[in-house]
């Protein structure tokens, strides 16, 4: 047997945003996070993940293209949906769905639906939305075009007879119910099936707690170091139009406020090295490409809505990375006061991390290895500063294994 050198890799890094408007609650205004009874603007680690999942592009073609993005591996991805048959299994079969009458298919669809998201089935609207991996579509795919040939080879459930034969439905249903019973023992039985986006951020499906994937890494919602900081940007929409028309009324088409943020925000992530080489069947070297791919992601990959008007590209200002094997632990409290925005910021940032990990390093000891990533000065001090391909190589070398002490 063995492990990894390290158990745990722990990543914090330093991004600054100006007039931004990250991460929307459900009214459309900046997300927030009171801490250390001070207001701090937050950007969800739902939102972090998603858009480390495509790479900062809007679609897997051009995600692939991205040299550092999780899909340019080659390794399996996936999709989250309410509804995997309507938009993976039928578009793939709809000749074959044709050949039959379609209480068929809906017999299929349902018996289906029912094994994959359990009591709640039957209306997409309470169903869960599952993540399935690609391997898990293709398997699908299999199985409902088997069943389909099935079908087909029985005269009364085939047009284009106006009915189907009631006797010879009820008797596809039964063989249904049957051939599909192994249905999510297959599944779980595919190699990497879930996708890699399970293999790292997990999976919960709570109509079968055997297909559910422990996360191996763990992404804290990002937040300004300092007390938010926001304007209202009082916007108008001008009719084109209307504005030549000389007989017009003067005036707007639009008028609307937008709020805006700036920001230095703090993230945190870990990884658990050993449940990440387990989630991905035990192969070091993917997971030492993973672990490449993932820091440059934190590092060069922004979270952003309104692109078109606030542009919100940054790329980390400061990074470091930990190895070790103690209980991981965040250096979020070093702004639990928040640090004033008087002054030159950054540095009474990086003045409040220096003081924090020195004073968790008296009371603990030193228990990592580090190296940092410095854009802006100052760095910490006695931790090495390096580039960011640099880190990354070090990072993989942490997963090369060693015996473990008998």
């Amino acid at each position: 047997m063995s492990l990894p050198h390290k158990r745990f890799i722990q990543i914090h890094s330093l991004a600054s945003y100006p007039a931004v408007l990250l991460n929307r609650d459900d009214s459309g205004m900046a997300k927030r996070l009171p801490f250390g009874g001070t207001t701090r603007t937050r950007v969800s680690s739902q939102s972090l993940k998603r858009h480390w999942r495509f790479a900062g592009q809007d679609n897997h073609e051009d995600a692939a293209r991205v040299p550092f993005s999780l899909q340019s591996l080659g390794l399996p991805m996936g999709e989250r949906s309410k509804d995997i048959m309507k938009y993976a299994v039928w578009p793939a079969h709809a000749a074959a769905a044709s050949a039959v009458h379609a209480s068929v298919c809906e017999a299929l669809e349902n018996e289906m639906l029912l094994r994959l998201y359990g009591d709640k089935a039957a209306d997409a609207k309470t169903r869960q939305a599952l993540f399935f991996g690609h391997p898990e579509v293709e398997y699908l795919r299999t199985v409902a075009l088997d069943q389909l040939a099935l079908a087909a080879a029985t005269p009364a459930l085939c047009n284009p007879s106006p009915q189907p034969d009631k006797k010879a439905l009820k008797a596809f249903a039964e063989l249904l119910r049957e051939n599909l019973k192994p249905l999510r023992d297959n599944l779980r039985a595919l190699a990497l099936g879930a996708g890699l986006e399970s293999a790292l951020f997990g999976r919960m499906v709570t109509s079968d707690t055997a297909s559910n994937k422990d996360a191996p890494v763990h992404v804290a919602h990002a937040f300004t170091v300092h007390a938010m900081e926001r304007d209202l940007d009082f916007a108008t929409a001008v009719d084109d139009l209307r504005n030549r028309d000389e007989s017009a009324d003067a005036g707007s088409a639009g008028m609307f406020d937008i709020e805006l943020t700036s920001g230095l925000f703090y993230s945190y992530v870990n990884i658990d090295v050993v449940l990440l080489v387990a989630n991905l069947s035990g192969n070091a070297e993917d997971a030492g490409a993973v672990l490449g791919r993932l820091v440059q992601l934190i590092a060069r990959v922004s979270p952003g809505a309104k692109k078109g008007s606030t542009a919100p590209f940054a790329h980390a200002e400061w990074l470091m990375v930990e190895a070790g094997n103690d209980q991981p632990r965040t250096l979020a409290n070093a702004f639990r006061h928040a640090v004033p925005l008087q002054g030159n910021v950054f540095e009474a940032t990086m003045a409040a991390l220096q003081a924090h990990l020195d004073q968790l390093d008296a009371a603990y000891g030193v228990q990592t290895q580090r190296l940092q990533l410095s854009v802006t000065p100052p760095a910490l001090h006695n931790v090495d500063v390096l580039n960011l391909q640099s880190i990354v190589a070090w990072l993989q070398s942490q997963l090369q294994a060693q015996p473990v002490p008998a």
